[in-house]
């Protein structure tokens, strides 16, 4: 589950990304990048989870189901707390230089 759901979180967002590819404004590239790496690593773990168990691993418990769906949407989350950050590093639309740059 941590794998699809960061799967199906970096397609939304290079779409998201492809349909304003010349612009990007936003930075949405940087997210669906952050959601890709994500993606690697939980099929990295996958394989080498399939390695280790074989057939079972295509019969998970239902709690592991639930535990493995929270874990993938925490990393969601966690990946647009980092794209927040960077944007605010960034400012792409100049508001926080703006907030400190105001003329009396």
């Amino acid at each position: 589950m941590t794998l699809l759901t960061t799967l199906f979180a970096a397609i939304i967002c290079t779409i998201i990304w492809y349909k304003n590819a010349p612009s990007d404004k936003m930075k949405v590239g940087v997210l669906s990048l952050i959601y890709w790496g994500a993606a690697l690593m939980w099929l990295a773990d996958a394989i080498i989870e399939y390695i280790s168990v074989k057939a079972d691993y295509f019969t998970p418990a239902p709690a592991e189901l639930l535990n493995d769906l929270y874990l993938g949407l925490y990393v969601v989350a966690l990946g647009l707390v980092i794209w927040l950050i960077y944007l605010l590093i960034k400012d792409p639309k100049g508001f926080i230089k703006g907030l400190f740059h105001k003329e009396e």
